[in-house]
């Protein structure tokens, strides 16, 4: 990814990414593409129990944003209104230092995570895509939107980014962060594959 996100990025928004401690998302609509892909089985010969299972797609971008973010000292953490093994697993592979599951409502678990980070909310970042997320842009200190994000959302932020939900978002505003602390050309030697 070039710098068109720090060179479309406003002086307003690279002086509130300077200050970001700590980054919180959804899931649905921002690392993935919003789809929820439910599969069903049935027990040999169709009959019996059915189960279902979930199928998530995850970003390997984004993936890399977010350990990045990790390896600079920048914590990380997931509110998501589904609970779902695979966005607790996925976290557990990028050592996401936050992760609420099932939160209809998603302002406590936002605040219980500036205390535990120990940050202020001029020092979040929060990005989502629809309109459970407008309580939480409204106080982070730099609220993101993705591309494809509900226009209500988007007139509330600070910064919408040029990817689509899916398609390395968080990745790019993990550039966007570090990229306006000056600390991304130390941050790209670090990165593991």
């Amino acid at each position: 990814m070039t710098d068109i996100s720090v060179t479309l990025a406003s002086p307003e928004v690279l002086a509130r990414a300077r200050k970001i401690k700590l980054f919180l998302m959804d899931v649905d609509g921002t690392l993935t593409d919003g789809g929820v892909c439910l599969i069903s089985s049935t027990s040999a010969g169709g009959s019996g129990t059915t189960a279902v299972s979930e199928m998530k797609v995850f970003n390997a971008q984004d993936g890399q944003g977010l350990s990045l973010a990790h390896t600079m000292g920048i914590q990380t953490g997931f509110i998501t209104g589904r609970a779902s093994p695979a966005v607790a697993k996925r976290a557990e592979e990028l050592k996401v230092t936050f992760v609420y599951l099932g939160q209809a409502k998603k302002t406590e678990a936002f605040e219980e995570c500036m205390q535990k980070a120990g940050v202020t909310e001029e020092e979040v970042a929060y990005m989502g895509d629809d309109l459970p997320d407008i309580p939480l842009a409204r106080r982070a200190g730099l609220a993101v939107c993705v591309a494809d994000g509900a226009p209500e959302l988007q007139a509330v932020c600070h910064f919408t980014t040029r990817r689509l939900a899916g398609r390395g978002t968080a990745r790019e505003v993990v550039e966007l962060i570090l990229k306006a602390q000056g600390r991304w050309e130390e941050a790209v030697p670090l990165a593991l594959a």
